[in-house]
């Protein structure tokens, strides 16, 4: 039993069950309530410094938020229940590894979410103000950021699936080589992923929300429920898995259209602009 140490030197058990509840409990709560009134006071000291403006612009960008707060709490909840699990059966090695896992993906989760939040109200003022140049200068570091972020992640899934698949609890060697393959087949283009995500957002900044809306429904209802559908049919079960990057490829594909358009009117109204300036 690797790194093992005495039950009695567990807290989880030897001190009283309410009292434990209560320590970690309050801890619990106060963070949920921190992130319930994060929006709030956003709202709050953004309305009396910048105005109306800024409180469309943080309701733009809390739906983002949100997901990113249930994609942290998905890995953390899977982590911290691997973590209790190895602890109880005294695997002290499994579950640093564990928690190390669960940190690395909530870190490549909150970093590529929170590029494209932070670069919104950049890329909004500058579009308002007809600075078209910072508009694509922001525009191009954000894409840049998010692609290295979900290369990274691409990395991890294709080379290193069990780091992820050891969160969400170890079993039996047919169970793991067919969560490897899903893994592996499943995430194969998620590179292409952040592209899309900060497509969305700047569209969203930009006030093109027909546009954005439908770049945030393209992966998940608009290509991936049709192919679900089809592949099964012809591939079987591993359809199913080859949905994942039909999916992301079609909405790639869809995203590069619209920011093509973009940059295509962004140039030709940084044209107008500067020749206005001349005249």
């Amino acid at each position: 039993m690797e790194n093992a140490i005495p039950e009695k030197q567990s807290p989880f058990a030897t001190e009283p069950v309410g009292r434990l509840i209560l320590r970690f409990a309050i801890p619990s709560v106060i963070a949920l309530l921190v992130n319930s009134l994060y929006n709030i006071v956003d709202q709050i000291f953004i309305g009396w410094g910048v105005g109306y403006l800024g409180n469309g612009a943080t309701n733009v960008v809390f739906p983002i938020t949100i997901i990113a707060l249930a994609l942290a709490m998905m890995i953390g909840n899977g982590g911290a229940a691997y973590l209790s699990l190895k602890l109880g059966e005294r695997q002290i090695s499994a579950a640093e590894k564990g928690v190390g896992n669960a940190v690395t993906l909530v870190t490549v989760v909150s970093i590529l979410l929170g590029i494209a939040t932070g670069t919104q109200p950049i890329i909004g003022f500058n579009y308002g103000a007809r600075n078209y140049k910072r508009v694509r200068k922001a525009l191009e570091i954000s894409l840049i950021a998010s692609e290295v972020v979900s290369i990274a992640a691409f990395f991890i899934f294709q080379f290193a699936p069990m780091s992820v698949i050891s969160l969400f609890g170890a079993e039996d060697d047919l169970y793991n080589t067919f969560a490897t393959m899903a893994f592996r087949i499943f995430l194969m283009l998620c590179p292409l992923t952040g592209f899309q995500t900060i497509a969305a957002v700047y569209l969203q900044a930009v006030g093109k929300p027909v546009k954005s809306a439908i770049l945030s429904l393209a992966r998940q209802i608009i290509f991936f429920i049709p192919t679900a559908l089809i592949l099964p049919k012809f591939l079987g079960v591993t359809g199913v898995l080859w949905t994942g990057p039909v999916a992301d490829g079609l909405a790639f594909v869809l995203s590069l259209f619209f920011i093509i358009q973009e940059r295509t009117h962004l140039k030709r109204q940084h044209a107008l602009e500067t020749q206005n300036e001349r005249s």
